[in-house]
């Protein structure tokens, strides 16, 4: 079972379950920690290959597809008993969480989709496919700087592209192929994101400098009726880093609604 840390509040029956980005771990959400668990149950869970849920069992694991790893999520909540969730999603995570979704409906009380990835622009593609014929050439986590500063290119990204880094630089080099394999065939899944609105209640929190993203979550937002979204000034891909106390703040009142 994937490794996964809970804070319990004492009596609010609601839970928030944060699925982390490719790379990075469940520590990505420090900031937070201390204002959603003082209003929800709060479920952190790291993904296989990522942070804690390493073990020889992951390692021997050839299938890796988003509905697996969206199973492997159900599970850690099957055995705690938690019938239904608000889904807190960044980056990469935003696929699972939709992913998720998609096929257990009933699970989910409402969706956050912070920095998210719901098309590749033409930039996006053109760095998949070079990343993709040089993954087993090039170190892998030179590719992954690469990666992190084109996505989070300003001096005010900083402090999310060392984030990113340093907990890419506890991967091994196989589990980055098998993760940078999956992502370089997401594009139909995406599609399809793009095309069905989930009639989940959806808050969707970008960053207004996210210039690879951004765009079309805004086309997408206007053909979904259960979407919204909030764009945060000053701010790049990794919204919860860069803006922590805004983003609380805003991802809190949504999901207070519901």
């Amino acid at each position: 079972m994937l490794h996964y840390t809970i804070y319990s509040h004492k009596t609010s029956p609601d839970w928030v379950t944060f699925i982390h980005g490719a790379g990075g771990s469940s520590s990505i959400w420090y900031k937070q920690i201390r204002d959603f668990k003082k209003e929800f149950n709060v479920l952190l869970v790291d993904l296989r290959g990522h942070g804690k849920s390493k073990s020889p069992a992951y390692d021997k694991l050839q299938t890796y597809s988003f509905d697996v790893i969206g199973d492997e999520v159900i599970e850690v909540l099957d055995h705690l008993g938690i019938e239904r969730s608000h889904l807190v999603g960044i980056s990469l995570g935003t696929i699972i969480v939709r992913e998720i979704s998609e096929r257990y409906p009933s699970r989910v009380k409402s969706l956050v989709l912070a920095g998210a990835i719901m098309k590749l622009n033409v930039r996006g593609q053109v760095l998949m496919r070079l990343g993709f014929l040089l993954k087993s050439v090039i170190p892998y986590l030179l590719l992954y700087k690469l990666f992190a500063f084109i996505i989070m290119p300003r001096k005010k990204h900083r402090e999310s592209r060392y984030l990113f880094i340093e907990e890419a630089k506890k991967l091994y080099q196989k589990e980055f192929i098998r993760w940078f394999t999956l992502v370089s065939q997401v594009n139909p899944l995406l599609s399809f994101f793009r095309i069905k609105d989930s009639n989940i209640p959806t808050l969707y929190v970008m960053g207004q400098e996210d210039y690879m993203f951004l765009p079309s979550i805004t086309k997408l937002v206007k053909n979904h009726s259960s979407a919204i979204l909030e764009v945060i000034p000053d701010c790049g891909h990794v919204v919860n880093v860069d803006k922590p106390e805004i983003f609380n703040e805003r991802t809190l009142r949504f999901l207070k609604t519901m």
